[in-house]
């Protein structure tokens, strides 16, 4: 796991999208895996500002994203579907249709989450999977006691996830309880995990994540597994690391060879 220790959330944003960047140049049909929540905002805009005053192109790109409110429309101004076209897909020239949503509301949601496992392997899977962090360390919508080998399936939230996201929705009794995600298993298996956080609410869990016990407690700890993981964090984020040091002096020594 290597963790980037950085200034501020804008410098985090732009190394982040540094990375999309160099892939999708490399491999133009690169598969992404988006992420929702606020996390990923600065990467995002940077990404769009890139396709517009750049030309970075997502002509061929494949995204898949990581869940989905279970019951709430697709065209609901708060569905994780709505989400990634206002802040990516909308605004950049990748197709709508490849930018694939698991589907909160099938007739048989576990047939729906078998399906989406059936398309990412046929995809090829994913290249680069963002990810964020919640307070209580969950990854994607896996919340703590996720089973470690799990798969896209439906999860309920916790009391802290539905506080977390009532300002999305005006009131706690608005957000939805039930959601898809994918598993921590099938996170595991994108080929680069990038991890982002800022903020001195994410020290605890990001510490958690990097330096605690490998354990179904903090889901995002799953990261400790990956052979190609990179956490990015702003100096906030990073203030309860013991280590944060020696993840300085790594990244400032880092051989010009070996890319994130």
């Amino acid at each position: 796991m290597e963790i980037v220790i950085l200034r501020d959330a804008a410098d985090v944003a732009e190394y982040v999208a540094d990375c999309i960047e160099r892939l999708v140049t490399a491999r133009p049909d690169a598969v992404l895996g988006l992420a929702t929540g606020s996390s990923p905002l600065g990467v995002y805009a940077s990404l769009a500002r890139r396709h517009r005053d750049a030309g970075l192109s997502f002509a061929q790109v494949r995204a898949f994203q990581l869940d989905e409110y279970i019951g709430l429309p697709p065209d609901h101004p708060e569905s994780y579907r709505s989400f990634v076209a206002r802040h990516f897909s909308d605004v950049v020239d990748i197709d709508p249709a490849n930018v694939h949503v698991p589907d909160g509301c099938a007739a048989d949601v576990t047939a729906a989450c078998a399906a989406y496992e059936a398309l990412m392997r046929e995809a090829g899977g994913v290249d680069l999977q963002l990810l964020g962090i919640g307070a209580d360390g969950h990854l994607g919508f896996n919340e703590p006691t996720s089973s470690l080998a799990s798969r896209t399936r439906v999860k309920t939230l916790t009391e802290q996830t539905l506080l977390d996201n009532a300002r999305f929705f005006g009131s706690i009794d608005e957000v939805p309880r039930h959601v898809v995600t994918q598993g921590i298993g099938t996170i595991l298996e994108a080929r680069h995990l990038v991890l982002i956080a800022t903020g001195v609410a994410k020290a605890e869990p990001v510490a958690r994540a990097v330096e605690g016990p490998l354990a179904a407690i903090c889901p995002a700890s799953a990261l400790q597994l990956h052979p190609h993981a990179t956490v990015v964090v702003d100096e906030a984020a990073a203030s309860k690391l013991t280590l944060a040091d020696y993840y300085r002096a790594t990244f400032a020594n880092k051989p010009s060879w070996q890319h994130s």
